[in-house]
């Protein structure tokens, strides 16, 4: 008997051994920077936590993960799904709802002047698709070396395409990898269809994700996920080639960011306070990263599932906090974009485009 408990307590022990040295020393594909964040602010003032998500209204319709919208002349929403590649045609009622073409990883979208969408896919690289739903791709690699993660794409009057590549080192399926990693992995691209040359603008970007032109065109907006912010790229002036900060400490994770074509940018955070909250601590420790990385099958991707969209006025200054706290409503926003007095929401986690009605000011 009493071996047999000796053996049973050596297996036990022995158990425990082999998980503690997992943890501890199992080779991870991550290598975590420390940063120490600044405080989170205070959810009071244009962040005060509300539920003006509440009211909106869901355009469902057998279809998963709508990332980005896009709007085109004929009033009708485009959008692409992450999960499977289709890029669906929907009408603003959701009645309606079609393929329009087939991609791979179809992640941010806009409409050229021709009427073609361009769209970055995070496998493919840049693609065209033109009004029959045809695809062709525009680049898929810059000096030589494949574009790894493409995500959002802004268009400028002379044709040109700035576009993101959110990380070099990890794939879209593997975005979290990037984010636990927390190094500056991304960089900012612009094609020019005059030429067919691809170049990098910047490099030793934290996630670099969605973008946007200023309506004069004298700067692009582009979002660093990881870091909280959203940045400024000036293309004209004193300033052309240089960058600032447009907005920072942000209360959640940046993704998406449009142009209403008048007066506000609608910014999504794909995740908000309380995943904020749960991020923080562990930036400045990458051994603990290290750690929980090796545990990350039993962690979600999606975070607490919180919904949150802000509307900014040309200088970064808050107008609209529309929130879904507990994400009953809409969590996980990655896209918001205005038409006629609507804004449609994206998520890579919903089963639909949501919708409602763009309230008064709320800051």
């Amino acid at each position: 008997m009493k071996t047999i408990l000796k053996r049973t307590a050596m297996g036990i022990v022995l158990f425990f051994a082999i998980i503690i040295l997992y943890l501890l020393l199992w080779p991870v594909k991550i290598d975590p920077a420390a940063w120490t964040p600044p405080a989170a602010p205070e959810l009071s003032g244009v962040f005060t936590e509300n539920n003006l998500l509440s009211g909106v209204e869901k355009l469902a319709g057998g279809y998963y993960g709508p990332e980005a919208i896009a709007i085109g002349n004929d009033g009708y929403l485009y959008t692409g799904l992450l999960s499977d590649g289709r890029i669906l045609r929907i009408s603003p009622d959701g009645k309606i709802i079609e393929v329009f073409a087939q991609a791979k990883e179809p992640a941010g979208m806009k409409f050229d002047a021709g009427g073609n969408l361009i769209v970055a896919d995070a496998t493919m690289g840049l693609l065209l698709v033109d009004r029959n739903g045809t695809v062709s791709i525009l680049t898929n690699q810059v000096d030589g070396v494949p574009i790894n993660f493409a995500d959002d794409l802004a268009i400028a009057s002379d044709g040109k395409i700035f576009f993101s590549d959110a990380s070099t080192k990890f794939p879209n399926s593997e975005f979290m990898a990037d984010l636990f990693e927390h190094r500056p992995n991304g960089r900012l691209l612009v094609f020019d269809p005059l030429t067919g040359i691809t170049s990098v603008l910047l490099e030793e970007l934290y996630f670099s994700n969605g973008v946007t032109i200023e309506p004069d065109e004298n700067y692009l907006l582009f979002c660093e996920t990881s870091k909280y912010r959203v940045q400024r790229y000036w293309l004209k002036g004193d300033q052309a080639g240089q960058v600032d900060v447009f907005i920072d400490n942000l209360p959640g994770f940046p993704d998406n960011i449009t142009f209403n074509g008048t007066d506000t940018y609608w910014l999504a955070l794909a995740a908000g306070p309380k995943s904020r909250a749960a991020t923080d601590p562990i930036l400045p420790k990458p051994f603990l990263r290290k750690i929980l990385w090796r545990l990350r099958g039993l962690m979600s991707d999606s975070g607490p599932g919180e919904g949150y969209i802000l509307g900014l006025d040309l200088n970064g200054n808050v107008k609209y906090n529309l929130q879904d706290p507990d994400g009953e409503f809409y969590p996980n926003t990655t896209s918001a974009i205005e038409a006629n007095g609507i804004l449609y929401l994206g998520s890579h986690m919903n089963d639909g485009i949501g919708k409602i009605p763009i309230p008064k000011n709320t800051r």
